[in-house]
């Protein structure tokens, strides 16, 4: 296979692996790791897997030592990498909720707004995108690079305050600390090199992958839900099933019933079952999905 057809694809490393891996075998690729190996095996002849940390990604994708990869919002900016931004993927370690960057202080301190900080020190891994929102508010501050532990810096006095990320904040209120600020949401995102995006074999494999981890990503919430439903009750049934369109409803050998089947959100099913049953519905049956396109 010539290298122009061959995908060099950035799996994220750490925090995000293991969603990220699950999210492929969802859309169809199965990844499979190696231990002390920054090269896993992937299910596709046309793809070639390299692992590197979500912080270096963009700066791999922009430089062309890789073609694509999936890394969050904040480290291309971190890095003000030249990139394209083939999609959002909003998926992480804990939920499905974007990822939050914080300025975080000691809950004991007098500081509650970011202009309380001026001529104090911040320690964050995130330098470049701290001392430009400092900047943009005209609050001269010290930023200083952190190698992690980030929240212990502020309890032992190392720094006045930091800048951290976060999902619910549990972390950073079980140090007791204490959130002034949000600086930035951030997901991650399937990032493309611009010569890789012209090139039409590696935009067409690009977009054919963001085509199926969208439809897990989308698959995540919802179900399937099969069932028999008696004819006379149909029309009473279509008004409290929810559907992507329109329920699937085909005859069955007694004409008095009716197969039915629909895709919901799976967080109305609890309560939408007992309803179906209610109209007279039988054999109702929920399954998962892996993709919904």
């Amino acid at each position: 296979m010539s290298s122009e057809n061959l995908l060099k694809l950035g799996i994220p490393k750490g925090s995000l692996q293991d969603a990220t891996i699950n999210l492929f075998e969802k859309s169809g690729w199965k990844i499979r790791m190696h231990a002390r190996n920054y090269f896993p095996e992937i299910n596709d002849r046309e793809i070639k897997c390299s692992m590197c940390r979500a912080q270096e990604m963009s700066v791999y994708v922009e430089s062309g030592v890789l073609d694509a990869g999936l890394t969050g919002k904040d480290w291309i900016l971190e890095n003000n990498s030249d990139v394209v931004v083939v999609s959002d993927l909003v998926y992480s370690k804990v939920s499905s909720r974007p990822a939050r960057w914080v300025l975080a202080v000691n809950g004991a301190s007098p500081y509650k707004r970011p202009e309380d900080l001026a001529g104090k020190k911040i320690a964050t891994e995130l330098v470049n995108f701290t001392k430009g929102y400092f900047e943009s508010i005209n609050v001269p501050v010290d930023v200083a690079f952190s190698w992690g532990a980030t929240e212990a810096k502020v309890v032992e006095g190392l720094c006045d305050a930091i800048v951290e990320v976060t999902e619910t904040g549990t972390t950073i209120r079980a140090n007791g600390l204490r959130i002034i600020a949000e600086l930035m949401q951030t997901n991650t995102r399937l990032i493309a090199n611009k010569k890789a995006w012209d090139d039409p074999w590696k935009r067409r494999k690009i977009e054919h992958l963001d085509l199926l981890l969208q439809g897990a990503l989308r698959a995540e919430k919802l179900v399937g839900l099969k069932m028999n439903m008696p004819k006379a009750k149909m029309a009473e049934a279509k008004s409290i099933l929810p559907s992507l369109t329109s329920p699937t409803v085909a005859e069955l050998a007694d004409s008095d019933w009716l197969s039915v089947e629909i895709v919901v959100d799976e967080a109305v099913v609890r309560d939408l079952i007992p309803q179906l049953k209610g109209l007279g519905a039988e054999g109702i049956i929920e399954y998962p999905l892996n993709k919904v396109i």
